[in-house]
């Protein structure tokens, strides 16, 4: 590091003696930038990165906070944003984030998406991709699916489909030396030249999947050229129909934040486009969802339902590549309910999903109300006598779940898995 950054070296060491950097950024599908710091009350700092990203002052138990549990906000490594920011994400892009989980760039990109296009998000560990899942219904992104699946595999299914790929790519993570003393127990440069050859073989995978005149976004937390220069060098002379835009580092000293590498490139158009075919799949048109849908919402949502096999009713505003069926898919766009023998049951992520659409049965708590927190632990709570059936419970008018109101009191149905212990 002393000769990477020279003069520079002594500053950068002297952070280190520093707190780590909390940073959290702002969900604009649920609401603006500006009513979040009006309603939120957080002492905030601009990132300078992304509009919508601060860098947290003082204490904020993540866990036991109902703007949180709302998908109000994500917490992120202030500098880790710099790659949504290089990937210039529009309103119905087409977006892979091919190393997904926990979701952060993912939920950044979705924001940037405005609920149009289709965002595949792709963790290969089975188990990481379930939390993936479940962060990205928190934050209620409704134009996603989330696969588990092995780069390689699905860059080939849908190749040459995708406006932007993100690869935030496993790294030795000297970038977290500062907040994960495990990431420095487990450094060594054996462990640094094996993520660069990792590394090489994700970007191998992922260029395929990007579309002519896309852009690949490579990302990674750490500081050293095998992993970062190095690997764009070997990139740039692997595959010559793709051009650097620029690549830039971001260190603790020089940004608020941890630090990060991101590069952007830009593939020229020499590459066909493969169209894809539409995923067939069969329309709900139960009476019994539609009769729920229209006593649930004063606006139903402008989404398409689908019945699949097992009862289950997925709703789905984006374009599904027919390839995607031989991918694993643990969700995908949002799961509205499913079919019981004569009645339909809502779930749990229909009531989070951010359409815009106000929920026509609601009960709202302030932030600081014992009732919400008791609500938040699974427990039931009062309501008006002529509240009846399901409807949405929510702080300060943003809905953390649902629950069947019946003689003055809201059953709990928010998922046991979600509750605050």
């Amino acid at each position: 590091m002393e000769k990477q950054l020279g003069d520079e070296f002594a500053v950068f060491l002297a952070q280190y003696d520093k707190e780590p950097v909390r940073g959290l950024r702002v969900n604009t599908l649920k609401l603006s930038t500006e009513s979040f710091l009006e309603l939120s009350g957080y002492e905030l700092v601009p990132t300078d990165i992304l509009t919508e990203g601060f860098c947290l002052k003082g204490e904020l138990k993540v866990k036991n906070d109902p703007y949180h549990f709302a998908g109000l906000y994500y917490m992120q490594e202030p500098s880790a944003m710099s790659a949504v920011a290089a990937a210039r994400i529009k309103k119905g892009m087409n977006v892979l984030d091919l190393c997904a989980a926990p979701g952060g760039k993912s939920s950044s990109a979705a924001a940037h998406m405005q609920g149009e296009g289709l965002l595949v998000s792709n963790e290969i560990v089975p188990s990481r991709a379930k939390v993936l899942a479940g962060n990205l219904e928190r934050l209620g992104i409704v134009n996603s699916v989330v696969t588990s699946a092995h780069p390689d595999k699905l860059c080939s299914v849908l190749d040459g489909f995708f406006d932007v790929v993100l690869v935030d790519a496993p790294c030795s993570g000297e970038g977290m030396f500062r907040r994960d003393e495990m990431a420095i127990e487990e450094w060594s440069q054996e462990h640094v030249e094996a993520c660069a050859l990792r590394q090489k073989a994700i970007l191998e995978s992922a260029q395929q999947a990007v579309k002519g005149g896309g852009a690949l976004i490579y990302s990674t937390c750490t500081f050293s050229e095998e992993e970062n220069e190095r690997v764009i060098r070997w990139f740039l002379e692997t595959y010559p129909d793709f051009e650097l835009e620029f690549m830039h580092r971001l260190y603790p000293h020089t940004s608020k934040g941890e630090g990060h590498f991101v590069a952007r490139l830009v593939r020229n158009f020499s590459k066909n486009t493969k169209r894809q075919a539409s995923m067939q799949l069969r329309i709900c048109k139960d009476k019994e969802y539609e009769k729920f849908m229209k006593e649930a919402f004063i606006k139903i949502p402008d989404a398409v339902p689908y019945l699949l096999n097992d009862g289950r009713v997925i709703l789905l505003s984006s374009f599904m590549p027919e390839m995607l069926k031989k991918l694993r898919i643990i969700s995908s766009g949002v799961e509205a309910g499913e079919m019981l023998s004569n009645r339909f049951a809502p779930s749990h992520s229909l009531f989070m999903a951010a359409y815009g659409c106000e929920m026509s049965k609601k009960v709202s708590f302030n932030r600081d109300d014992e009732a919400l927190m008791r609500f938040l632990k699974g427990e039931t709570t009062e309501c008006d006598n002529d509240l009846k059936g399901y409807c949405a419970v929510a702080v300060d008018g943003y809905n953390i779940g649902f629950g069947k109101a019946c003689c003055g009191i809201v059953k709990n149905h928010i998922p046991k898995g979600l509750r605050i212990i």
